[in-house]
């Protein structure tokens, strides 16, 4: 039974079981919370490199970025700051003290088993940072007889990409260990007019392993460990030097305890550490973030009811060496939180409450609560209504560096939506709409609050990120249909500007069918226009790309998998002056006994 602390992610079943959205395993139809959930078996389908590929495939979410994979990246969950989310690994939080939120671009999709994607604010969960919503990546697990996997993928721009591992269980013990490989020559990122043009190609190396262990100790206690291990390096444009590199580094790491007292009690207690690196070279700049948690909840049954208490506390560290450009600085900090929950069924409703509690060491306390509530009032229809508040607390960076302003408050956010659903023998359709106000945001403005004279960090904003999505599956004949439609309107209220690099309609659609053995699909994502600064005067256009895979099966143990991104050769930029891949090619063969 894996813990859900650890929120590791059952295998795919008729009935997929969530553990993201309340972190209790809940049964996916009866989560009150907007959640999508992407298994192993679709993230091979899709062919990506890149886990901001996999996520912009889903309703809700897009993505920026200067230029291919491993160049800096942002992801926007319903009109939010990147810094907006809370992500984990394992149960194991990843942030940057720097930049604020996860390095999207650290994550290693070649080790990921599953996702699971919860839309809209779950500060009262998960503490600080889970403003827009929170993204789950679960990595490979053991179960059943011992399993190898190997694949070798080739493709355009001489891509090339190796992976193996083996997991299983034997008796009381579980285990799993991968490895994987890849390197591109990449493409000219950036256009004439970017900070340091280079017309040179930048290209991309990642190596990763991971490891997961179990042991269930007897029929109360089980212990659980994992391991992830990222290092990437890719080309970018800073100077006129073809040596431009920056160099990731990501570790994550877990140690966790279960002991289950009965069918309607469990407690839970985990330990998580996450280092995140980033480094560039020969031009010389280095940020570490250290990141610790220690996670103390427990579930008790009480008829139809199902309580839960959380004792949470987050250990910060940041430090940057010193560099030409600058004298070395970091600081630390700490949050202190508790928390409680409560679950309750009532015939056709469903009630959810929770409220948190957390004592930061540099801003005191900050209490965040939610409530849902959901109604079956009609067989396969569901309506709920939802609303919660949420923070993010600014990072060291933005407090000590030398743009960095001490005064600086969290981010607060005010929530509320409604959603419908309807869900029928594999066919479902869901519209959601919501508004989530953001007072104190935080900027890069003016100088004269810090060291820097080119500005500072200061509180000055406020937002509305509001909208609605409509999404849908179903299947005509032999051919299944998804796809959805976002209305966003993320706005800066003081200047009632759009945000930055974030479109007011997005687009996806996706159809796959079976012919003569082959799986053929084909998808279809667009955008709407952006902009690149505040004031909303540096347009970047809409586009639309259209996207070919396609598998088969060649043996019982051998398969074959091919993507085609982009077959148009639309140009288009995810950031200004950044070129975006133009038609690319990647071939999969995957050996799985």
């Amino acid at each position: 039974m894996p813990t859900a602390i650890a929120q590791s992610g059952p295998a795919a079943t008729l009935a997929p079981i969530v553990v993201t959205a309340s972190r209790t395993p809940e049964p996916l139809s009866s989560v009150l919370a907007d959640v999508t959930v992407i298994e192993r078996d679709e993230i091979e389908r899709a062919g990506l490199v890149d886990v901001a590929d996999l996520l912009a495939r889903q309703p809700g979410i897009e993505f920026s970025r200067n230029g291919g994979p491993g160049s800096a990246t942002g992801v926007y969950i319903r009109g939010g700051e990147t810094r907006h989310t809370a992500v984990y690994i394992d149960g194991v939080r990843v942030d940057s003290q720097a930049t604020g939120g996860a390095v999207w671009e650290q994550i290693p999709l070649d080790q990921i088993e599953r996702v699971e994607i919860v839309r809209g604010p779950a500060a009262a969960i998960y503490g600080s940072d889970a403003l827009a919503g929170v993204v789950q990546f679960f990595t490979r697990r053991g179960e059943g007889a011992a399993k190898p996997t190997a694949s070798v993928s080739l493709g355009s721009r001489n891509t090339r990409q190796a992976q193996a591992g083996i997991s299983g269980s034997a008796g009381a013990l579980s285990y799993s260990l991968s490895a994987a490989h890849g390197r591109s020559d990449g493409f000219n990122a950036s256009k004439p007019g970017a900070f340091g043009y280079n017309p040179d190609k930048d290209g991309w190396e990642r190596t990763s392993v991971q490891g997961r262990v179990g042991y269930q100790l007897n029929a109360v206690h089980r212990i659980d460990a994992s391991l992830l291990a990222s290092d990437m390096k890719s080309g970018y444009d800073g100077s006129a030097s073809d040596k431009d590199e920056s160099r990731h580094k990501l570790r994550t790491g877990s140690l966790s305890w279960q002991g289950r007292w009965n069918a309607d009690a469990t407690t839970r207690f985990q330990v998580g550490e996450t280092r995140s690196t980033y480094e560039t070279q020969p031009s010389y700049y280095r940020t570490e973030t250290t990141l610790r948690d220690y996670t103390l909840l427990h579930e008790q049954r009480v008829g139809s009811s199902l309580f839960t208490g959380t004792l949470e506390r987050r250990e910060d560290k940041l430090f940057n060496p010193a560099t030409a450009f600058g004298a070395a600085f970091g600081g630390r900090r700490n949050q202190d939180a508790i928390g409680v929950g409560w679950r309750g069924e009532f015939g056709d409703h469903g009630v959810q409450a929770h409220v948190r509690r957390d004592d930061d060491s540099e801003f005191g306390g900050k209490s965040t609560g939610s409530l849902a509530w959901g109604w079956n009032f009609m067989p396969h229809w569901r309506v709920t209504a939802a609303a919660a508040s949420s923070f993010r607390a600014p990072t060291l960076y933005q407090r000590f560096s030398e743009y960095g302003n001490a005064n600086l408050v969290p981010e607060s956010g005010r929530n509320i939506e409604l959603g419908l659903r309807w869900a029928a023998a594999g066919n479902e359709v869901g519209v959601a709409a919501w508004r989530n106000k953001v007072s104190n945001l935080i900027v890069f403005g003016s100088p004269g609050f810090c060291a820097s004279p080119f500005g500072c960090y200061e509180n000055v904003g406020r937002a509305e990120l509001k909208g609605i999505t409509l999404s849908g599956r179903t299947t005509l004949g032999a051919i299944t249909l998804r796809g959805s439609l976002d209305w966003h309107d993320p706005r800066n209220s003081d200047t009632d500007k759009l945000l930055q690099r974030r479109a007011r309609r997005l687009a996806t659609f996706g159809a796959e069918t079976t012919q003569a053995g082959w799986l053929i699909g084909a998808e279809v994502r667009a955008a709407g226009r952006r902009y690149e600064d505040a004031a909303n005067t540096q347009a970047l256009g809409g586009y639309g790309v259209v996207n070919l895979y396609a598998s088969k099966a060649l043996t019982r143990e051998l398969s074959l998998e091919a993507r085609i991104d982009n077959i148009a050769d639309k140009q288009y930029e995810l950031a200004r002056y950044y070129a975006s891949a133009g038609r690319n090619l990647l071939v999969t063969l995957r050996w799985a006994p």
